[in-house]
């Protein structure tokens, strides 16, 4: 049993993280100076995001024959999208108005700089502005013209054999990659816990445990039903990707195991096409663990600066953020512009509250990279199934 689990890269992830939380907890100092590790693996891996995506959706358009299907599968996944993140979003604000993790005494809390977010208090959402800073949606939108072209030309039979060798390549270099996992793990945490402190979590404690809470309800009990009505069992799924998952814990980026997420659906059965336009289009607009906290977190500075919210300015949060959720898909902070400008248009909550959930939101982020992929591998098996593009390899 021990060669077994010793063969496993989750197992080696897993002793980093130990590792990495020692070290920043009794040598801070030491552990921040692994920033450079953890932020290192991550970027190498976001150097296979782009010909991964690419080559992925091209294929599969390609050789799926039928653009009429390609439309359809989109359209589904982005009303999909739609449902389950206003579902997100709908019980974080519930969770919160029952547990009200904002009932604290204001004085006790530690206080950051949050000038750079609330400089951003005019910021509108822009489709244009995201869209320029989103490199996914950029190769996405080239890879299903690509795509389309090659579906009518002559020489498509040539440039599918020339894709499928680049992708054994590409995926070859990538499980190399991979064995650096660990190293990206224990970077990743040992700076979190070295830079910001576990003492920094006491005073929010209420605050971390609300979200964490919500996110599992939200996992076992909303995508769990969803799986358990299309015939599948999350807590099989969440087995099979636990190398994904301690990776995003680790890292505190989901990004870090989109590649191996991707292939990992495709192992399970889903179809190139489907992965290939779910998962990246999933993670620009199917944010579940950004919008759960997003919308507690409105609800909590509310609670803090003890605002009454009527029943018709929580509408008007839900549908604000149903929208500006959409854009903290972007570089880091974007989470923070996102919860800026909503602040403002509700015009009642000060905007300086942000300073209060600056100092926790680096150990709230691991739990809603973590939800975010669990969410969008949810979502690229039932989209799977409905298209009847799953084939099980049991």
């Amino acid at each position: 049993m021990w060669k077994q689990i010793t063969r496993h890269l989750s197992f080696y992830v897993l002793i980093a993280i130990i590792a990495g939380i020692l070290l920043g907890h009794y040598a801070p100092a030491t552990a921040v100076k692994m920033e450079i590790i953890g932020k290192s693996f991550v970027d190498i891996i976001k150097l296979f995001i782009a010909p991964i995506i690419f080559l992925t959706i091209v294929q599969g358009i390609s050789g799926m024959g039928s653009l009429k299907k390609v439309g359809r599968i989109g359209i589904k996944s982005l009303v999909y999208f739609e449902v389950v993140t206003t579902l997100a979003l709908a019980i974080g604000i519930a969770v919160a108005l029952l547990i009200k993790p904002g009932l604290l005494d204001k004085t006790g809390l530690p206080l950051q700089d949050a000038s750079k977010y609330t400089g951003a208090r005019s910021a509108h959402f822009s489709w244009i502005g995201f869209f320029q800073s989103n490199i996914t949606l950029q190769v996405l939108l080239a890879a299903i013209v690509t795509g389309i072209v090659l579906n009518y030309s002559r020489y498509r039979s040539a440039a599918l054999r020339l894709l499928q060798t680049l992708s054994r390549y590409v995926f070859g270099a990538l499980k190399y990659v991979m064995y650096l996992a660990p190293l990206g793990a224990f970077g990743g945490i040992a700076f979190t816990i070295g830079k910001f402190g576990l003492s920094t979590l006491l005073p929010l404690m209420k605050l971390m445990a609300c979200v964490y809470l919500t996110m599992f309800l939200f996992v076992a009990l909303v995508l769990g039903s969803i799986m358990r009505y299309f015939k599948f069992n999350i807590w099989s799924f969440l087995s099979s990707i636990k190398e994904e998952l301690l990776l995003v814990l680790g890292t505190s980026s989901s990004e870090a195991a989109l590649p191996s997420i991707m292939r990992k659906l495709e192992d399970m059965g889903c179809s190139k096409p489907v992965v290939g336009l779910v998962i990246p289009t999933g993670y620009s607009f199917n944010l579940d663990g950004t919008s759960i906290y997003l919308s507690m977190s409105v609800i909590f500075l509310a609670q803090l600066y003890n605002v009454h919210l009527s029943a018709t300015e929580l509408i008007m949060i839900l549908l604000l953020l149903m929208l500006t959720s959409k854009g903290a898909a972007g570089v880091t902070g974007s989470g923070f512009i996102v919860l800026a400008s909503t602040l403002t248009a509700v015009h009642r909550i000060p905007l300086e509250g942000l300073a209060f959930l600056l100092g926790i939101d680096k150990f709230m982020s691991e739990a809603r990279a973590i939800t975010n992929i669990i969410g969008n591998g949810v979502a690229t098996l039932v989209i799977a199934k409905t298209e009847k593009e799953f084939v099980s390899m049991e």
